[in-house]
């Protein structure tokens, strides 16, 4: 398997070399062969080829077989004529990366105030709400007046559709429970597409449970009784909230892996952002990150039928939930070490496992 690997900004370099490290230590014990092809996006390719990423990266991208993409400074990129383009935004649109695959679950050893739970979060990734992704010429906001902005959503069937069934696709390999998330009291139309695109798919899969709840009813669900739930599909804003949300609930946005997915291609990325303020300080959790690598992983070996693959992915998981038990891990999780420290630790434990 050949992965490009892009550090991206802030505390992106220091979780990615954790997470080469843990890739590395996987790919020996399982035998898999990865191959890591290192290049640059963000500010760093800003600087030396005048745009955050360039036809030349996105040509290597589309000829690996997976992508991992470190942090980047989404919110210092506003001009795409000069270059700054959104480094996230253009990867899961230019590979229609349409899935977004967002598990949270919580862990022995790190304290919770809710109860065990383990659901996962599948979010739409190329249309609805999000401004950069819905009309081709150009962002979909529009400045009517000084004092008046428009701000489109686009919501398709073909996209409803397919972000449905890797919901169910999903649902079968876990509990057979699916709740799909919407506001259709008041985007009647978008969402009434939505949910009776979710429910015809439902019914290619009658051994799962299908029910559905308003976003801000959810919200208060998930939050007092998150155990309720497995597999939770939505579109995409309501899914970018409720996925930190949910992560946050497991013990920090620092345990938020995903994966980002298509049908040829996915990328793993960490929930959390370049978080600049800590940059350089050795104390990033690169749990995220290592996590979203064991995701790329096991799409990897489920895609091309190699049980290498999803094993390691699911040894890497193992790992992090003995690290945390252990105290192996930074102190937004209980632990005591470095960013470091805490992958040195996690891949010694890998590799004695």
């Amino acid at each position: 398997m050949k992965i490009v690997v892009l550090p991206g900004d802030g505390i992106g370099p220091e979780t990615m070399a954790v997470t080469v490290d843990v890739l590395q230590a996987a790919s020996k014990r399982f035998a898999l062969g990865l191959e890591l092809d290192h290049d640059i996006t963000g500010h760093d390719s800003l600087r030396r080829h005048g745009a955050t990423v360039t036809p030349a990266l996105l040509a290597k991208v589309r000829a690996a077989d997976g992508l991992m993409l470190g942090p980047t400074a989404t919110y210092d990129f506003k001009d795409e004529a000069r270059g700054e383009i959104n480094p996230s935004k253009f990867f899961r649109k230019e590979l229609d990366l349409y899935a977004n695959i967002r598990p949270a679950r919580t862990y022995p050893g790190l304290a919770n105030r809710l109860g065990d739970f383990d659901l996962v979060v599948v979010r739409e990734n190329t249309e609805g709400f999000y401004a950069d992704r819905n009309i081709a010429s150009g962002g979909s906001e529009m400045l009517i007046t000084p004092d008046v902005v428009v701000s489109l959503r686009r919501i398709t069937r073909l996209c409803c559709e397919r972000i449905a069934r890797a919901a169910f696709r999903l649902a079968m390999t876990r509990d057979k429970h699916v709740t799909i998330v919407h506001k259709a009291n008041v985007l009647k139309i978008g969402d009434g597409m939505f949910i009776e695109m979710c429910h015809a798919v439902g019914r290619e899969f009658p051994e799962v449970r299908v029910d559905d709840f308003i976003v801000d009813a959810m919200m208060a669900h998930v939050v007092r009784a998150p155990q309720r739930f497995d597999v939770i599909v939505t579109t995409n804003m309501f899914g970018d909230i409720l996925s930190d949300l949910t992560a946050e609930l497991s013990g920090s946005l620092g345990l938020g892996g995903s994966l980002n997915a298509g049908d040829d291609h996915a990328m793993g990325q960490a929930q959390h952002g370049s978080a600049p303020d800590i940059a350089g300080q050795d104390v990033a959790n690169p749990f995220s990150l290592v996590l979203s690598a064991a995701q790329l992983l096991g799409w990897h070996g489920q895609r091309k039928g190699l049980p290498a693959f999803t094993a390691a992915a699911r040894a890497i998981d193992d790992a992090v939930v003995a690290a945390i038990a252990a105290g192996e891990a930074t102190r937004d999780v209980g632990g005591k070490l470095g960013t470091a420290a805490t992958g040195r630790a996690f891949v010694q434990r890998l590799l004695a496992a």
